[in-house]
């Protein structure tokens, strides 16, 4: 599925990824391939990106990265799903 996140400064992400997990309002969830349809409002935590991705270096430093998955800390945000693309909006 294809990712994009977006903070009111820039795009900080766009690309293929397996899956991501979400720190909802109210509980965390995750999404994969073919995840129905959904929009749903985000509260402070990390998200969780599984997958081969690359960060590109202007915003690297936003990100934490191990061997599984990489990370982003947000404050808070919004998220769509919809025909295998997720936006990401994140304050």
């Amino acid at each position: 599925m294809y990712l994009e996140i977006i903070s009111p400064e820039k795009t900080l992400f766009k690309g293929e990824v397996e899956s991501v997990l979400f720190p909802g309002t109210y509980g965390d969830f995750q999404v994969l391939n073919n995840h129905a349809p959904i929009v749903s409002t985000l509260t402070k935590g990390k998200v969780k990106i599984l997958g081969n991705i690359s960060i590109d270096k202007d915003v690297k430093d936003k990100f934490e990265f191990n061997e599984k998955e990489t990370t982003l800390d947000i404050e808070s945000g919004t998220v769509e799903m919809n025909n295998n693309q997720v936006t990401l909006l994140v304050d």
